[in-house]
């Protein structure tokens, strides 16, 4: 029996748009993954730098993501917000959040202050909290969202008090009147015993950049484009087989 390599057409047409297209896309996860590391490593500075002061400017999200900040103003206390459907080691709970005005203006932050334990037997029962009165100075980690949860149906305005699953800070603009930075700031440092927050635990997780998942991607593309060209080869000779 001879084995010879029949080339068609098509097939190889067809090998050469996946394996371009699995390359591509496999370049794509590869540059994410290393814009993520870059990130990992500015996060990681910025933990140990000093924080940035913010003032009444309006700040883009992307300009202060992952960087450690610092608040001078007093909390809106009439409008906490309560972030549902966040568990802490096993536990249900919220996020508490309140907005933030800075000092000499009109701007505002949104702060996660913390998480606190949610009441087993009433659901939306609220924890009873203590907000600092006056003029505080706060430091915390800026994050360009709350995280996203699943949702089921339209989202209702936001009003004070209301236990919610999902917050954007220019929403909370729109519902509050508030002018609002686009961004959240989770606050730093342990609540002490005898103070305002002393209910609050500041544990807060991680940001999940999820590099290795785009590296697993990226050699799953790559995997593809093999396949494509091994496919290709293997078929070509099957059909190329002749009986002597």
């Amino acid at each position: 029996m001879r084995i010879r390599f029949r080339f068609k057409l098509i097939p190889f047409i067809a090998t050469v748009l996946v394996v371009t297209l699995g390359i591509q896309l496999g370049n794509w996860q590869q540059r994410r993954a290393a814009q993520k590391l870059v990130m990992q490593s500015q996060l990681e500075q910025s933990r140990h730098a000093a924080p940035l002061q913010l003032d009444g400017a309006a700040v883009a999200a992307e300009a202060v993501a992952f960087r450690r900040v610092q608040l001078d103003g007093e909390f809106v206390r009439h409008w906490p917000l309560y972030l549902d459907n966040r568990p802490y080691q096993g536990r249900a709970g919220f996020y508490v959040l309140m907005p933030f005005r800075l000092a000499g203006s009109g701007m505002h932050v949104l702060v996660m202050r913390g998480w606190v334990p949610r009441d087993g037997q009433q659901r939306d029962k609220l924890p009873a909290l203590v907000t600092p009165a006056g003029r505080v100075t706060l430091t915390g980690l800026a994050r360009t969202g709350t995280g996203h949860v699943m949702e089921l149906g339209s989202a209702a305005p936001l009003t004070p008090g209301a236990i919610v699953s999902n917050v954007d800070p220019l929403q909370l603009a729109k519902d509050s009147g508030l002018t609002m930075q686009p961004f959240v700031v989770e606050q730093q440092g342990a609540a002490q015993p005898d103070g305002d927050d002393a209910q609050l635990l500041r544990d807060w997780p991680a940001p999940a950049l999820g590099v290795e998942k785009n590296q697993g991607y990226a050699v799953q593309w790559y995997a593809l484009s093999a396949m494509a060209v091994i496919f290709f080869v293997v078929n070509g000779l099957r059909r190329g087989q002749k009986t002597a």
